[in-house]
This record gives structure tokens, sequence and C-alpha cells, in this order.
């Protein structure tokens, strides 16, 4: 097959190309804005036919959470009004489109694990733009596959687990959100899963993917420091003492049977995955 991979100097789509070595059978495009501007549907209609695409897993998108609340229009463009264009486009050709979404798209109120059948409810512009964008593909592609995933890190790009690394040797003193709850997801794992589907074939519909487990943002931060040998007294913060712009889920933790079931895939504990990328890093 001849792949599109949009946003491939983003963390997830850099992880993708590294696994696509291991998938010789397909020829792959890997594009950022420099190579396609997926927002100029003109230009997205043209690369799908000049190079015969028969997927794309879109991996760009707008991901600054607080300057969304006040970029309202990029915000859209990039997480709502481009997947639509890559949808409708490779949708012609009868072709598969895999979108990557978020655990924004509910408002965090929940306390046991979100399926895929749960109800929407975002609660910030983020959120609401990457709904959006998962309805649009649905509608214009009729082989339409979502991915939600939540807190994704890696060794490339800025991340929540280089910048705890960075700080916890900057600083003595540590504070960090406790009562925010979710799941880390380290974007080699979701990139081997996406590549699992791929070779297994597309069953349109929505999934969920994170790591096993659960934790708070202090606890992960605690996990992180421990890995890295660092010492630096971390302290728990409750979300009122470290107010920002964009509303986070309180509670985002993805249940992900659904994604397990269908395609045979085993996850990783999110400490064991976390462990293994603090290795890669402490070695760069």
């Amino acid at each position: 097959m001849n792949i599109l991979v949009t946003g491939c100097n983003g963390q997830l789509g850099n992880e993708i190309q590294l696994l696509q070595k291991q998938h010789p059978e397909h020829t792959y495009y890997n594009t950022d804005v420099a190579e396609l501007d997926i927002t100029n549907q003109l230009a997205v209609e043209q690369f799908v036919t000049e190079h015969a695409i028969d997927g794309i897993i879109n991996c760009a998108a707008y991901t600054a959470v607080d300057k969304a609340e006040n970029d309202n229009e990029k915000a859209t463009t990039l997480n709502t009004v481009a997947p639509a264009y890559l949808a409708a486009a490779i949708d012609k050709r009868g072709g598969w489109i895999i979108q990557i979404s978020t655990d924004y798209v509910f408002d965090g109120k929940s306390y046991i694990p979100y399926t895929e059948d749960t109800t929407p409810c975002p609660n910030s512009v983020y959120g609401s733009t990457k709904l959006a964008g998962e309805l649009g593909v649905q509608k214009f592609c009729r082989r339409a596959l979502i991915i939600r995933t939540a807190w994704l890190y890696s060794t490339f790009g800025n991340n929540f687990v280089k910048t705890m690394l960075r700080l916890g040797t900057e600083r003595e003193q540590l504070g960090v959100i406790f009562d925010q709850i979710g799941t880390p997801t380290y974007a080699r794992d979701l990139a081997a899963a996406i590549m699992t589907i791929v070779t297994k074939g597309i069953h349109p519909g929505i999934y969920h993917y994170s790591n096993e487990g659960v934790c708070s943002w202090y606890d992960f931060t605690i996990a992180i420091h421990r890995l890295a040998g660092i010492q630096c007294n971390v302290r728990p913060l409750h979300t009122s003492e470290y107010p920002t712009p964009a509303h986070r889920p309180a509670y985002s933790v993805l249940d992900k049977t659904k994604i397990k079931t269908t395609y045979n895939i085993d996850i990783p504990h999110w400490e064991t995955s976390l462990r293994e990328c603090v290795e890669k890093l402490t070695l760069l």
C-alpha cells in the first residue's frame, strides 16, 4: 500500500517513521507542513491522487491546549477542517484514514474508565475541535478509524517527561498536580499499535489507546525522577493552585478493551514503558 503519514515531525509521527523499516511491504509518504499543507484542500486532493495513496495516518494536530482557548480559528483549521479534507480525499479512492484524537473529548467528571460508547462532552476549545474532527472524518470517509489517546510522551519533541527531567535537575523543589487522574501513553507503543492495525486491516470506528494502569501527574513525576535517579522534593498541588486557560479533565482514564480484543494488542503498563523512554533519554 501507499500510505500517507501527516505530522511526521511530531512525537507520534517520528515513532511511526522508526517502525516503518519493519514494514517494507508498504511505501510511506512522510509529510509535515513543508511537504504538504493539509489545510489546503486542493493540495490534499492532488497529493492523494498523484501518489495513489491507499491510506492515511493523520498525526498532525494543533495540540497547544492553553493557546487554543484564544486561537480558536487555527485550532479549528488544523483539528477539524484539515482532517475532513484528508478523509474526503482518501474516500474517493476507497481508502482508509486513521485519525488520532484525545481524552479531552470528555469533561473528566466520570469516575470509571471511559469507553468508546460514552457520550463525549468536551470542556475546552482543544477538546471541541478534536471532537469535531472525529465527526468530520467519519462523515467524509467510510473507512475511518479514530484512536483517542492521552498524556502522550516520547523521546521526540516537547512533552511532560522531558520537562520533569529538566526541572528535576534544575530545581530543589517542584509542585505537581495530584488531582488529575489518567494514564500516560508512550508514543512508541501507540505507533506499534497503529502499525498492527494497518497490518491486520481497518475495522472502522472509534478506539481508545493509552498504556495500562492509572496515575496522577504527581505520581507520574515521582516515577520519572525515580527512574532517572533524580533527587527532587516533589509536592502535590491541587488544580486550583495551578490555574490554566484551558479546562483539563480531572479524570480521563480510557477503557481499552475494544482495541485489545479487536486487534489482539498487548498493552504495556505505563511504568514499564516510561522506564524504556527514560533510559533512552538518559543516553541521548
